[in-house]
């Protein structure tokens, strides 16, 4: 596999099995709901802190949180468990 820093080149990712692909992307789509979603939390403690104005933002931020969650868990499951 060639790589350029942390990035496979597309070449590379062509190379690869059409179901290692598949989970690589599954993987990817999982993390990033998940950085969105703590993201989320963070932003919505930053607020009850009194870090940024709060209009009702951290329950809309933690209902956000918890539809990535759900939405991710129910469209992909975990890797490995399928």
């Amino acid at each position: 596999m060639t790589r350029m820093g942390n990035a496979m080149r597309p070449a590379g990712w062509n190379h690869l099995a059409e179901d290692v692909q598949l989970v690589l992307s599954r993987e990817a789509l999982r993390r990033a709901a998940e950085t969105l979603a703590d993201h989320a939390e963070i932003l919505a403690r930053e607020m009850e802190d009194g870090a940024l104005l709060d209009r009702g933002g951290p329950d809309a931020l933690r209902l956000f949180a918890a539809v990535v969650r759900s939405t991710n868990r129910d469209a992909f499951g975990e890797v490995g468990h399928a």
